[in-house]
């Protein structure tokens, strides 16, 4: 069982970062696109 632990604290700690900067590049990149099509 301790071994499943420092797996999920070594694997899923990154996964998790990755997966909450993703989501916030995501909404500046919308944010991005929205601006470019209102000056074209």
């Amino acid at each position: 069982m301790a071994e499943w632990m420092g797996l999920l604290s070594e694997v899923g700690f990154p996964i998790v970062v990755s997966f909450y900067l993703l989501h916030r590049i995501e909404q500046k990149l919308e944010a991005i696109c929205k601006a470019l099509k209102e000056l074209a």
